[in-house]
């Protein structure tokens, strides 16, 4: 399962709406979309498709959706996940004049999970293991928050936690340096799927490139394979997208987050 098509085809049939939202406290159904809300105030847009509608509908389907979440005080930011290959005419326009802004793209990588399953080797005193000890996702969390340039706070673990308590089958993988964690991400099996995600690929700026996040990435494929899911997929940022491509996985299409603040 190579072809680019077929793998797109996937995609959309098995990782769109139910598959994206497993841990939402609520989803309200507008027409096409799922309005989604998460811990922690954060809304979330999503959908199969947008249901044939013209420019004048997704004008329409925009400004419901800005009601819908204007009208929860809890509610403190919102993400529309667009796609590139979605047919949805003037949907640029529609959010950015409703107050979304649009952040960078990313790559939607998809692939064989047997291609990533590869030995790589680790530099001298790294270790990869999976973790799931508060302690532990605490500071996979801090470190992720530094590597991303961002400031440490709870938010991150606090998400994490909620997860694993779900026990959904979530596992998070860390690269210790002598005891010291330097890299890190997510493997999410998709349930009634053959898909599992690999998310929240970190790496500090001193571990990088040395080959751990494809070490990560390989020893997130061979659980994924043991668990009965044979395709890879992860929305992967200018970064990681050139580690994938050369394990085998391919872009299918691009998805961009526009972010909105009441």
């Amino acid at each position: 399962m190579t072809d680019p098509q077929t793998l797109l085809s996937v995609y959309d049939e098995q990782l769109r709406t139910d598959a994206e939202t497993p841990s939402a406290l609520s989803v309200t159904v507008h027409g096409p979309l799922r309005l989604v809300t998460f811990a922690r105030g954060r809304g979330f847009v999503t959908y199969r498709d947008l249901g044939g509608a013209d420019e004048a509908g997704i004008r329409d389907l925009v400004a419901a959706t800005v009601a819908h979440y204007a009208a929860d005080p809890e509610v403190t930011e919102v993400e529309w996940k667009s796609r590139g290959h979605d047919h949805a005419p003037g949907l640029h326009e529609a959010l950015v004049d409703a107050g979304f802004a649009p952040e960078d793209p990313e790559s939607i990588m998809m692939g064989e999970a047997r291609l990533l399953a590869v030995d790589v080797a680790l530099p001298a005193g790294v270790t990869l293991r999976t973790v799931t000890d508060e302690a532990d996702v605490r500071a996979m969390s801090a470190m992720a928050d530094e590597a991303f340039g961002d400031p440490v706070s709870d938010e991150r673990a606090e998400s994490l936690l909620r997860r694993l308590a779900l026990r959904d089958g979530m596992e998070l993988w860390v690269a210790d340096a002598d005891g010291v964690m330097v890299s890190a991400g997510r493997l999410e099996p998709v349930e009634n799927s053959v898909v599992a995600g690999i998310w929240g690929g970190s790496t500090l700026v001193p571990w990088r490139g040395k080959g751990i996040y494809r070490a990560l990435t390989a020893a997130r494929a061979r659980s994924a394979l043991g668990l009965g899911k044979t395709v890879i997929h992860s929305d992967s940022t200018e970064f990681s997208r050139p580690i994938l491509e050369r394990s085998g996985l391919v872009k299918v299409s691009t998805t961009t987050p526009y972010s909105w603040k009441p």
